[in-house]
């Protein structure tokens, strides 16, 4: 047998000549007027980069207007999904040539991104401008909220749903006043709503895993349990570390600097004062402490490679040895470094509302998608049916409502702002125009004032007239590639056979598979059977370990838009039929529908101190940045160097006050 013979078996065997891709999109955007409307060509498409660059809703002939527009059902590629980027693309290589024609509209503000930042943009200068405040909204891609997108799957009939981005509304931030008290204005109430719907712990008898591939380790093998670590309290299950590494396929030299690294109190850095090592620490990287410091052998990395994938997005090669220390990574037991007490923050990564609350850990079965439609809901009413937080998850918005005449409020989406100046001196200007496009056309529309709520990379591109060195500024932030995949499954038996609700995959495509957090509300009832269809949660994060963040995270963007959905389809059903497959999965029997979320652009880049100077205060690059010129302001999460969602409507909120000249109500953010 030949090797093309081989690699068309082994698809067979994986499922896929299924097409669920196709099936999918029947099921869901079709459904409700009947799949004989769609064109087939459109049905069948990839949606990867290989494909027709134009987004399968508006190549269908389905236009926002349109009864049957509803992005939330798509599967196949989506995030940066085709379509969404290429006009971007033709402006940054300097190649965008369409002249445009004037819609003749004029706004009191236009906002360029209706991610949560552009949102509450809007939302700010709706409140402070008064109901009648002309506001148009422009998104590049076929549904709004950013990276807080909405996934949709009906595995059998039954609805569920996936966050395919943001997930959290937890910072590592204090809330400000002004973005607690935006999520109060929409009702959200975080341990509120934890304490009224929060579910017994349906995964308690399940365990984290390491599936260690043969690839990288010799060997398939799927390793259930949880080390004990002195950080963490022991549990039943917890392992002792010489007895979990017994069961690794692992040399004995491996085995052996693993338990020293987890498990020995040793100072690997005698006689260096505190202030120093954290000094020292903090310009090595996690694995030249691992290797030159605890002289551990080289076979230890590929154990730890990837397990700063989900937060920094490149590896332990590029990110510093005392941000491992603050997560508590292993190796760092003996040098004495204090931690210092955290207080308790509102909303924050600990889970805390105000100071006297407790603990909680709340997240809507969307992600942060809900808070994006609770902000359409108040800014363009009747669009999101219902009346309060709860209520939104069911709800299904009526796109048709966003973009009409008589609202004040108008969303436009597939709208790809290219071009953004001043009518006149941008000292004295009294309106700005914003150039855009729309299915290969290109409009101009006026405004008295502009909020840039898109990436900062791109600004430099679309306004000319903005200073160099506020572009240089802008152009210095890089953006962290990721992926979240999300499977529909028929069920869930093959995780509760092999006693696992997650597992690590650190040789894999995905480096890390789990099934989807439990959360039910309102209307929306999680799946608490094994028996019943589930959701499960796969996170890529293409890189280039060797090189510098920077370098890694433009390699990654370039991956991911280079790779077709076929790709993602094919390493996503031979992962999960290997992790799996001794609980009894088959991929080609058991995946109902596949959804890839890529974001070539996804978290904003924060300060790594492996590479980027100590900036003097005001003196960072997202400060300079975001500096306002003339009547065009700048709001984003990168404008804080933090990929948050408080952060954003913080960032938000600035740009409006600086836009209205209230710039003490600024200050109390």
């Amino acid at each position: 047998m030949g090797q093309d013979d081989h690699d068309s078996k082994r698809d067979k065997e994986l499922g896929m000549e299924r097409r669920i891709t196709r099936r999918d999109f029947l099921n869901g955007v079709a459904v409700t007027v009947g799949a004989s409307l769609v064109p087939m060509g459109v049905l069948a498409q990839d949606s990867g980069p290989d494909a027709s660059g134009q987004d399968p809703l508006l190549a269908a002939g389905i236009t926002q207007q349109d009864p049957r527009y509803y992005p939330p059902a798509l599967t196949g590629m989506r995030g940066s999904h085709p379509g969404s980027f290429e006009a971007a693309h033709l402006v940054r290589d300097g190649n965008w040539k369409a002249s445009a024609s004037s819609t003749g509209e004029s706004y009191d503000l236009i906002v360029v991104g209706g991610g949560i930042s552009g949102l509450a943009a809007a939302y700010f200068y709706r409140k402070a401008a008064g109901n009648k405040a002309r506001i148009l909204i422009l998104d590049n891609h076929d549904d709004f909220g950013g990276h807080a997108k909405r996934n949709e799957f009906r595995p059998g009939g039954r609805l569920l749903l996936g966050n395919g981005g943001t997930f959290a509304i937890e910072s590592p931030f204090p809330y400000s006043k002004v973005a607690r008290g935006l999520m109060e204005d929409l009702g959200i109430n975080p341990p509120a709503l934890a304490a009224k719907y929060a579910l017994p712990n349906l995964y308690e008898r399940l365990q984290a895993a390491v599936f260690f591939d043969k690839e990288t380790f010799g060997a398939d093998r799927l390793v259930a349990g949880e080390p004990s670590r002195a950080w963490m309290e022991a549990t039943p299950k917890s392992l002792p570390w010489k007895e979990y590494l017994a069961k690794c396929p692992l040399s004995a030299e491996v085995r052996h600097d693993i338990l020293r690294i987890e498990t020995q109190e040793t100072d690997y850095m005698t006689g260096v004062p505190e202030a120093e090592k954290r000094d020292r620490l903090s310009r090595m990287s996690y694995k030249d402490f691992v290797l030159k410091v605890v002289k551990a052998g080289p076979g230890v990395i590929p154990f730890y490679q990837k397990r700063t994938h989900d937060l920094y997005g490149v590896g332990i090669d590029a990110v510093p040895a005392l941000d491992c220390w603050a997560l508590y990574f292993p190796g760092f037991q003996g040098l004495g470094l204090r931690r210092v007490p955290e207080g308790r923050l509102s909303f924050t990564a600990r889970g805390a509302a105000t100071p006297d609350q407790k603990p909680y850990h709340f997240h809507y079965p969307d992600g942060n998608a809900s808070i994006a439609r609770l902000l359409v809901r108040s800014l363009v009413p009747g669009s999101v049916p219902g009346s309060n937080a709860e209520d939104v998850v069911m709800t299904k918005v009526d796109y048709s409502r966003l973009d009409q005449e008589s609202s004040p409020v108008r969303l436009r989406l597939n709208s790809t702002a290219v071009q953004v100046r001043h009518v006149g001196e941008p000292t004295s200007a009294k309106e700005a125009e914003v150039v855009y496009a729309l299915q290969g056309k290109a409009y101009k529309v006026r405004g008295a004032g502009v909020v840039l709520a898109c990436w900062n990379m791109m600004i430099p591109y679309l306004c000319a007239e903005i200073p160099e060195q506020q572009k240089k500024a802008l152009h210095y932030g890089s953006k962290v590639p990721l992926v979240y995949t999300t499977v529909a499954v028929r069920n869930w038996t093959a995780f509760q056979n092999l006693g696992v609700q997650r597992a690590f995959c650190p040789g894999m495509y995905h480096s890390s598979l789990s099934l989807d957090w439990p959360t039910s509300i309102g209307g929306y009832k999680f799946p608490t059977s094994p028996e019943e269809p589930m959701l499960v949660r796969m996170t890529r994060t293409p890189c280039s370990p060797g090189m510098s963040a920077r370098a890694q995270q433009m390699a990654g963007r370039y991956d991911l838009l280079s790779t077709p959905f076929s790709t993602f389809e094919r390493n996503i059903r031979d992962q999960l039929g290997r992790v799996l497959g001794g609980g009894g999965f088959d991929p080609a029997r058991d995946i109902t529908a596949i959804t890839v979320n890529r974001w070539p652009h996804g978290y904003a880049y924060e300060y790594n101190p492996l590479w980027d100077p100590d900036w003097p205060p005001g003196q960072s690059p997202c400060e300079v940045g975001r500096q306002r010129f003339g009547r065009i302001t700048i709001a984003n999460s990168d404008a804080a160097a933090a990929a948050y969602t408080d952060k954003a409507m913080d960032e938000g909120y600035r740009a409006v006050t600086e836009l209205l000249g209230q710039a003490s109500a600024a200050a109390g953010v």
